[in-house]
């Protein structure tokens, strides 16, 4: 319960009060305020978030090879279909800060 709490107050506050990052189209900036609490600071998921809540390892180049962008920005626009992810409409992320997330989640790529 606490895992869904830390997940929907951030979101209500971003939609109730301002743009993730202020709008800024910031990929990193976007990423941090609103992917990191549960995909880590540098996309891997703490494994408590990776077990409970099945938290994609983002820098996993095999994940990467199989998402296309359109892909990632379906998840970000719409949630996870297990109802962990939030939606994240554009009044919340908009088109532009988008982009720029994407291009930050594909630049997290483990090289090794």
């Amino acid at each position: 319960m606490k895992v869904v709490l830390l997940l929907l107050v951030p979101l209500a506050l971003a939609g109730c009060e301002r743009k993730v990052a202020g709008g800024k189209v910031d990929g990193a900036a976007v990423f941090s305020e609103a992917c990191s609490r549960c995909h880590g600071d540098k996309g891997v998921p703490p494994a408590a978030l990776k077990a409970q809540m099945g938290a994609k390892d983002l820098t996993d180049p095999a994940l990467q090879d199989r998402l296309k962008d359109a892909d990632i920005a379906h998840q970000v626009r719409h949630g996870s279909a297990n109802k962990m992810m939030p939606a994240f409409p554009t009044a919340v992320i908009g088109d532009a800060q988008l982009t720029a997330l994407i291009a930050h989640v594909r630049g997290l790529r483990r090289t090794n």
